[in-house]
């Protein structure tokens, strides 16, 4: 992977004369786990550079371009070469569009290192909202800036989601507090701006009165001129960085008294890493330099002095303020890179570093039928299995039933309730910020929607499964063909209970089969460890919703069960669906499976590779034979001691009757059967299947998947 960063214009990437931004980004890159995946692109005068991999472009004078789009015409140059996978931008907003217009494809990332609404690019609301929609991310080094950039913006939880606060940093170094010396020590431009007048004529005061004190004065000024001067007052004029640091080991005091809103302010960060005692103005992001910081009431002179004075006097107080800058000081170089390789890992192009960190605690909406409206009828359902997967292994679960939603909200001009649900939809991932949403035959979720929610959240991950058969010779084959096809271009992984290898609609890239989950607070039942009255069977419906049998319907599976029981005399079939024998649910469901010996897995239409409807495993996860089709080839998974496979409905007679006769044979394969089904088809590792699938880790230790 490839990261570009591109410095302001005439920020100076050297150890001589470094900007705030060059020392931030030097300090964190030396603790980046992608340190030798990233270039550095800036553009400096000194011949001595930070040891990165870094590249000067020259911005040569134009009088029909300006030298911001020069040097950004300059980047282009390399960027067309390189297609960063990253572009991470500092402190210069402008430079957005002009990137957006040759690097479609790198994700672009913008570091604010000062006050937005005084930077060209960010000033006004238009320009701050197109930052918003044409970058990943968007940084702020302090809560003040960022609530700056925000204002008067209405910002969706998408937008929310795309701003965050990294805090500049520093290296905290070991300190000797014994060695502190009697210092009082200002550090930044000799400005107004900086409170330098107000500094200095209260450190005169102090110096006045306090003959063993010293005042330290680091910086300079080439427009203001303000000129203080006293014996013990010393004009270090510039320093470098590192003798900035030494200064602040020594000094036991620090004044930072901005009268400009600091959009963090490094010299109270730097002053606390190297444990001084710092006083600071309330001013911008200043405060959130240093929790431990004597904050100024009031920005004045005598303010300034009655605080120096009193840490003078009060030396536990000041020695006291010490130790707990340092103690408590967090901002370190690690942490700001560590924030900001999590950053990088989490657009997209890491993803199975920061999934395999996160995996186990994703924020899942699982939209399908829950069948509340039901009263319990339909709680025995593959929905139902999933979503304890999902929940069993420390996912938080949003059940979100459409068909219920729908059911609730139609009216009027709403007449299938589909407008409330596809909104109620939207609302719920704003609140919720999901991960991942799961569809099961959420067939009233529009296109419209789903590309909505890609759009807000481009992280989003949207699986779909399907249980319905989708042989051609098998019914409703069109209207389930047109159900799974709908989503194919607004998913990333579907999930099929038949062989998609043996559908040719289907492109295999990103469709999979999974088994109809068995789940252990489900199916509860071991009818191999006792003795049953009846021996085999079976139930069907004309619509689990309708509950009961419609008249003049026809299933074509009533001529393969009518042939059966006049083949197999003498067993005892247990029925129902059919020969006007209503359906049975729940737990009558439950009670009438419990005294059979073996259940017939007959779906609907041709056996097809590997698919079945959900009844597979409430027959098999009972603890009865499974009766099963050859052609389904679930021979792939079980053998003949585990599940009975039949040609013809007269080799399904001879083998029923054989395991009648054979007590013994019938409670070995139920029980080896339901073992093996609970261990590798059980409902967490189905969960577990589709959220690795499509977040594209490794599923290879999956039984069903080769």
């Amino acid at each position: 992977m490839k990261i570009s960063i591109l410095l302001p214009l005439k920020e100076n990437f050297s150890p001589i004369y470094p900007g705030a931004v060059s020392i931030f980004i030097n300090d964190t890159l030396n603790h980046s786990k992608f340190k030798k995946n990233i270039t550095v692109f800036g553009s400096t005068n000194y011949k001595k550079k930070f040891d990165h991999n870094y590249i000067n472009l020259k911005a040569k004078n134009n009088i029909f371009q300006s030298q911001n789009k020069k040097y950004v015409h300059e980047f282009k140059k390399h960027e067309i070469k390189k297609k960063s996978d990253i572009i991470e931008v500092h402190n210069r907003p402008s430079y957005i569009r002009y990137i957006q217009n040759f690097s479609k494809e790198s994700k672009l990332i913008l570091y604010f290192h000062n006050d937005p609404l005084s930077m060209n690019g960010s000033k006004y609301v238009f320009q701050r909202k197109y930052l918003l929609k044409n970058c990943e991310k968007i940084v702020f080094n302090s809560n003040w800036s960022k609530n700056r950039f925000i204002n008067n913006l209405n910002l969706n939880n998408n937008y929310k989601n795309k701003i965050c606060i990294i805090h500049q940093s520093t290296k905290k170094n070991i300190i000797n507090f014994k060695n502190k010396k009697k210092f009082i020590t200002f550090v930044g431009k000799l400005n107004i701006n900086k409170g330098y007048d107000l500094f200095g004529a209260a450190i005169i005061k102090i110096l006045n009165k306090y003959k063993d004190w010293t005042g330290l004065v680091a910086g300079d000024e080439v427009r203001d001129k303000i000129i203080f001067r006293h014996p013990r007052l010393k004009i270090l004029g510039f320093q470098s960085h590192q003798n900035i640091i030494k200064l602040f080991k020594k000094s036991s005091i620090a004044v930072v008294c901005s009268r400009w809103d600091e959009p963090f302010g490094r010299v109270s960060l730097e002053a606390s890493a190297n444990g001084c005692a710092v006083i600071i103005s309330n001013k911008g992001g200043l405060p959130e330099t240093n929790k431990e910081a004597i904050v100024l009431k009031k920005l004045d002179v005598i303010n300034i002095y009655k605080e120096i004075e009193n840490l003078i006097l009060n030396k536990k107080k000041r020695i006291q303020l010490q130790k707990k800058s340092h103690k408590n000081f967090y901002l370190s170089n690690n942490y700001a890179s560590s924030q900001i390789d999590n950053l990088r890992k989490e657009n997209l192009l890491f993803p199975n570093l920061i999934l395999k960190k996160n995996i186990e605690n994703l924020k899942i909406i699982h939209v399908t039928n829950f069948n509340e409206r039901f009263n319990g009828r339909l709680f025995f359902n593959t929905g139902k299995r999933i979503n304890n997967g999902f929940v069993r292994l420390g996912h938080s679960v949003l059940e979100f039933s459409d068909r219920d939603i729908t059911h609730n909200n139609k009216n009027y001009s709403d007449v299938s309730g589909a407008k409330n649900l596809n909104k109620k939809l939207i609302q719920t991932c704003e609140n919720f910020q999901p991960d991942l949403i799961v569809l099961g035959h959420a067939d009233l979720i529009k296109n419209e929607t789903l590309q909505q929610l890609k759009i807000n959240y481009p992280n989003l991950k949207i699986a779909q499964w399907f249980l319905d058969p989708l042989g051609k010779r098998g019914p409703d084959y069109q209207k389930n063909k047109k159900r799974i096809m709908d989503k194919m271009n607004f998913i990333d992984k579907n999930f099929l209970t038949t062989s998609p290898r043996v559908l040719n609609f289907l492109n295999n890239d990103k469709n999979f089969f999974i088994p109809n989950p068995i789940d252990p607070s489900f199916e509860t039942l071991n009818n191999f460890n006792k003795n049953c009255d009846n021996d085999v069977f079976f139930a069907m419906s004309h619509g689990v919703h309708r509950g009961v049998l419609k008249p003049r319907y026809f299933d074509e599976r009533t001529l393969f069960l009518e042939k059966l029981i006049k083949k197999s005399r003498n067993v005892k079939f247990d029925f129902y669906g059919i020969n006007n024998i209503q359906p049975i649910w729940s737990n009558n469901f439950l009670k009438i499976i419990s005294n059979c010996k073996m259940g017939l897995n007959l779906s609907r239409g041709k056996p097809l590779k590997y698919y079945s409807s959900d009844r597979i495993a409430q027959i098999v996860g009972n603890g009865l034979v499974t009766l099963i089709d050859e052609n389904t080839q679930y021979e792939n998974f079980f053998n003949k001691n585990e599940m009975v496979f039949y040609k013809n409905i007269s080799d399904l007679s001879e083998k029923i009757l054989k395991i009648c006769k054979d007590e013994k044979l019938r409670k070995k394969i139920a029980k080896n059967g339901k073992a093996k089904y609970m261990k590798y088809f059980n409902s967490n590792n189905v969960a577990n299947y589709i959220i690795r699938e499509t977040f594209d880790l490794n599923v290879k230790n999956f039984y069903w998947h080769h």
